[in-house]
């Protein structure tokens, strides 16, 4: 009979052991997905603050918020979304990392309107503006544009050349070099890039997601070494 409830106390205390075990192993795996998640959201932030607003766009890093609004001498600025990407690509000897996307609603200054008439005549608009990193991880020179084409699901579709910030994150990189920056794009413009249809703004279509399509990676001699990648992203 005692060697029975010796035996039956070391199975509970092991047992308890493993119960205890397996609960650290979980608060373990917890605190280093956390810590991941904060040291992205770290990153995130750091390069954000290091970026140098734009020369024709409003700044809009202090809108984190839906319906946020920030006003600067180029104009003013709308969160109508926001998702945060934090997600990095390998595109041969280059890495992709899209940090955000936000859709903004913006209302140029009186002074910006003619920048902008290229592209729309709307004296406000809606644009997709997306936040990117590139590094070449190569020691050798490359040619990469990271949106060479982007679609949003109203049926509409840019090139490189309706980029609003003209932040020069298109064409050479030195080996092991690094750029971040802003690409914009107006979407539900009137004579805008819809197909098959003409844009009507009574019946704007929300932009529920984009997909991006890089350039083809280039060596030095314009010789194509790596492949595009599309990238869907949704809000």
């Amino acid at each position: 009979m005692k060697q029975a409830l010796s035996i039956l106390l070391l199975i509970m205390m092991l047992v308890g052991c493993s119960s205890n075990a397996n609960s650290e192993k979980n608060t373990e795996n917890e605190n280093t997905v956390e810590a991941k998640q904060k040291k992205a959201s770290a990153q995130t932030d750091s390069k954000m603050n290091e970026y140098q607003p734009n020369s024709q766009v409003t700044d809009d890093r202090s809108l984190q918020k839906i319906d946020q609004t920030f006003a600067d001498d180029k104009g003013e600025a709308v969160l109508k979304d926001i998702k945060n990407i934090n997600k990095t690509y390998d595109i041969g000897s280059i890495e992709l990392t899209v940090r955000e996307i936000k859709l903004i609603h913006l209302r140029p200054d009186y002074s910006m309107i003619d920048y902008f008439h290229v592209l729309t005549h709307d004296e406000e608009f809606d644009f997709v503006k997306v936040f990117v990193e590139i590094q070449n991880k190569s020691s050798e020179k490359v040619n990469f544009a990271p949106i060479a084409l982007l679609k949003t699901n109203t049926g509409e579709t840019f090139d490189w050349k309706k980029d609003i910030y003209l932040e020069e994150l298109n064409g050479e990189m030195e080996g092991g070099a690094t750029k971040s920056g802003n690409l914009g794009f107006i979407v539900n413009a009137a004579g805008g890039h819809r197909h098959n249809e003409q844009t009507n703004h009574k019946n704007e279509k929300d932009i529920k997601w984009i997909e991006m399509t890089t350039s083809d990676v280039f060596d030095k001699n314009h010789k194509k070494i790596s492949d595009s990648q599309k990238i869907k992203i949704e809000f």
